[in-house]
């Protein structure tokens, strides 16, 4: 195999990382979700989700989060209007999020505003008592 022709198309390359253990800057600057807690205070669930992210302004920042049933389905989201550049990791919180009766778990999920939404998911036990954290 010419390793220097593989090596000029992206999934060739792609494969080297992975293979090497190697990451590429966009998945080492996606925002990382640090704590989930949640509660269900009334009709709806409340939930407190803390992200960690290299804000570095208004180009790219943490600028989002959602809550997903088991089928990717959104139950919230959660916009974030402006970088937290000097506040890191940093909380924001979701009210009267609407989670169907006898669902035990959800997914969160962040998002920033260059790369778009992660990959991996956090999944959240919610317990018949009202209550879940991660």
């Amino acid at each position: 195999m010419n390793w220097g022709h593989a090596m000029k198309t992206p999934a060739a390359l792609c494969i080297l990382m992975m293979a090497t253990g190697l990451s590429a800057p966009a998945w080492a600057d996606a925002p990382e979700i640090v704590k989930v807690s949640a509660s269900k205070p009334g009709m709806g669930w409340q939930f407190e989700v803390t992200l960690r992210h290299p804000d570095t302004g208004w180009d790219h920042f943490a600028d989002g989060w959602e809550v997903l049933d088991a089928e990717g389905n959104r139950l919230g989201y959660r916009k974030l209007h402006h970088p937290h550049v000097d506040e890191q990791p940093f909380t924001r919180s979701l009210r009267r999020v609407m989670v169907p009766d006898g669902t035990r778990k959800v997914m969160i999920r962040a998002r920033c505003s260059e790369h778009g939404w992660v990959s991996n998911t956090v999944e959240v036990e919610l317990s018949p008592d009202g209550r879940a954290s991660y």
